[in-house]
């Protein structure tokens, strides 16, 4: 619910309130990304959803759009720790593309992290750019030094 809320509407469900929030979303038919699954059992989330669904990107000038264009975004991503590194963000993303070009989208667009060294998984829920690149995504600007902007269309 991170992008979907004002910092004040954000910081007033903290914890279960925003945790309510999400199932209402998801029960009210929205489908708010992907899952991933292994034997039956989900191990892993990508978020996707037109960009206009996160109104905290508008307010960030690091993730301002890049022009007019409406694009979809990829805001976040869980994995469940026994899956991690192993490539399942890559093929969430391509999941995640698929998903939202069957739903009209053009371009998708997504805010992953550039590091050097390995960073702690909580402070990589955007996704690594170099997932992006293996699922196609070419970096179209980049306003900060760890944070470039990626983008795929068809």
């Amino acid at each position: 619910m991170w992008w979907r809320l004002s910092r004040p509407e954000w910081n007033r469900g903290k914890g279960e309130g925003n945790r309510k929030a999400f199932r209402k979303l998801v029960r009210s038919g929205a489908e708010p990304g992907v899952l991933a699954y292994a034997d039956g059992e989900p191990v892993g989330w990508c978020a996707i959803a037109p960009r206009e669904q996160y109104p905290r990107l508008s307010s960030s000038r690091i993730l301002k759009p890049v022009d007019d264009q409406p694009v979809w975004s990829v805001t976040c991503f869980h994995i469940a720790r026994g899956f991690r590194r192993q490539g399942l963000s890559t093929r969430l993303l391509e999941a995640a593309v698929d998903f939202a070009r069957a739903r009209g989208a053009r371009i998708v667009e997504g805010y992953p992290h550039e590091t050097r060294k390995t960073a702690p998984d909580i402070f990589v829920y955007t996704g690594l750019a170099s997932a992006f690149r293996k699922a196609g995504f070419k970096e179209v600007a980049r306003r900060s030094k760890t944070r470039p902007i990626m983008q795929t269309g068809f």
